[in-house]
């Protein structure tokens, strides 16, 4: 079982950054992803950026180069960095936790089991 908890959403005007972050704890393997999803009202829920125990990265095409996923795993905290924020990157933003998937598939919200109550993210000027 992984319990996660995200914070550090909030609203901000068009250019800001915020980072969220999201605590991770229970069992985690060795081979792992760890991701951020985001969700609007009547959309799916679509993947923004996955991190692999490898440290190897994917990102949504419409967040490259503005958004970093990290993590401090002294902490185990995941961080999701957010630049140059648009009014469309506003969403339910929820991270999420898995055991032994593929990066490939990280980016797909159907992958994974564990999942985070989320944090509300609003740009807006």
């Amino acid at each position: 079982q992984v319990q996660l908890v995200e914070s550090g959403g909030g609203s901000v005007q068009p250019g800001g950054s915020l980072r969220l972050s999201c605590k991770v704890s229970g069992y985690i393997d060795s081979s792992y992803l760890k991701a951020w999803f985001r969700q609007v009202p009547g959309k799916e829920r679509e993947g923004v950026a996955v991190l692999a125990s490898d440290g190897k990265t994917r990102y949504a095409d419409s967040v490259k180069g503005r958004f970093t996923i990290s993590q401090d795993n002294a902490k185990n905290t995941l961080f999701l960095q957010m630049h140059s924020l648009k009014p469309e990157d506003t969403a339910m933003y929820y991270c999420a936790a898995d055991n032994e998937l593929p990066l490939a598939v990280g980016l797909s919200p159907h992958a994974f089991r564990n999942w985070g109550q989320g944090t509300q993210v609003t740009v807006s000027s």
